[in-house]
């Protein structure tokens, strides 16, 4: 049985059957642990025949743990490493708010007071935990175990928006240049292809058309979680960085870019794909005595710099491998020449009516 104890806070049962999770806590002995486990068991390969009218009155019982548990292994499955990751580290905060407790227990009331000392943080803290919380209740009400979504109704607390920062391009030439090899070529293919870090990270030789002159980066940016693929075109840059890199390349590896790192979870060296690697970037901006920038911010000053050499939007959008529009316009932030024009026209019109005779 997948019983184990938590120091400070008891025994809990945690076990899959027929591909679902269920779990629960506190317990106060290993044998009181075990005891509701085998219970939950036997309810689950034998549920109660109840009168259908009743069963649609009465709702869903499901621990809150159980359903953020569900949760995290339907994103682990059909999401990003990173995206699972990120998620992880939220759910950890509400199930020490409720972890005890069933899912009807999780009131309203009681969320929105939690998202109102959320807000202290930030507002995009606060908002960051309420959209969360609303697509894992939402994922629990698709697969019927629960009945309601307590989240419906409450609204996003209202922020600031500004502009992304797009670090000029000698800041970014400076940081590359001041960057090891390894992390150049890095740079170099993240800069190239206006791709995202874990789209690079996942690059494989596969991925990686020298004759042809192109790249197939893969996301998972897109609605139901798949992995897309999309062709980007070469630049001599990459096709410089990537030739070089392949007559060099460990043929047993098949990925572009591959560390050898101690897997703590295994306790034993690994080898794979780049994780995630923002933390260097604090480091180089910090020598070069730039404004610190992350990788993301090259997408950001690719696009800027397609926009200005009047490139169409729709060639924009699938370079970045967006799939609506109205993202990629959010990358745009250089002053187009309409915008330029129009100030003008309107700028002249005034002009006039200053002039004019009375």
């Amino acid at each position: 049985m997948s019983v184990y104890s938590v120091k400070g806070k008891g025994w809990r049962y945690d076990f899959i059957l027929d591909e679902e999770r269920y779990s629960s806590n506190w317990f106060k002995t290993k044998a009181e642990a075990r005891e509701a486990e085998a219970k939950r068991r036997e309810e689950i390969k034998n549920p109660r025949q109840e009168p259908v009218a009743a069963v649609e009155k009465t709702p869903t019982a499901m621990g809150f743990l159980e359903l953020a548990n569900r949760r995290l292994d339907h994103v682990k499955a059909y999401n990003s490493e990173r995206h699972y990751e990120d998620q992880k580290y939220l759910f950890k905060r509400w199930t020490a708010e409720w972890g005890e407790l069933k899912c009807p227990e999780v009131s309203r009331d009681k969320i929105q007071s939690f998202l109102l000392n959320r807000s202290k943080v930030s507002p995009f803290a606060a908002n960051k935990d309420l959209m969360y919380l609303r697509a894992m209740f939402n994922l629990g009400v698709s697969k019927n175990w629960i009945s309601e979504n307590p989240t419906r109704g409450i609204p996003f607390f209202p922020v600031e928006k500004r502009l992304k920062y797009v670090p000029p391009k000698d800041d970014v030439l400076k940081v590359i240049a001041e960057a090891d090899p390894d992390t150049q070529d890095y740079l170099w293919a993240i800069k190239e292809t206006m791709g995202r870090m874990g789209e690079i990270n996942r690059l494989k030789w596969a991925d990686v058309n020298l004759e042809e002159r192109y790249v197939v980066l893969y996301t998972r940016k897109k609605k139901g979680g798949h992995l897309t693929p999309r062709k980007v075109p070469m630049t001599q840059k990459l096709f410089e960085v990537l030739s070089k890199r392949h007559e060099k390349r460990d043929k047993d590896k098949p990925w572009v870019f591959w560390q050898r790192y101690w897997d703590r979870k295994k306790k034993e060296w690994v080898e794979g794909p780049y994780q995630d690697r923002n933390s260097f970037m604090r480091t180089l901006c910090k020598k070069t005595k730039v404004r610190y920038f992350r990788f993301h911010a090259l997408r950001h000053l690719g696009a800027s710099v397609l926009d200005r050499a009047n490139v169409n939007l729709g060639s924009i959008q699938r370079i970045l491998g967006h799939e609506n529009r109205t993202t990629t316009e959010i990358y745009l932030h250089s002053i187009g020449e309409s915008e330029r024009e129009a100030m003008k026209v309107f700028e002249k019109a005034f002009q006039e009516s200053h002039t004019s005779p009375t």
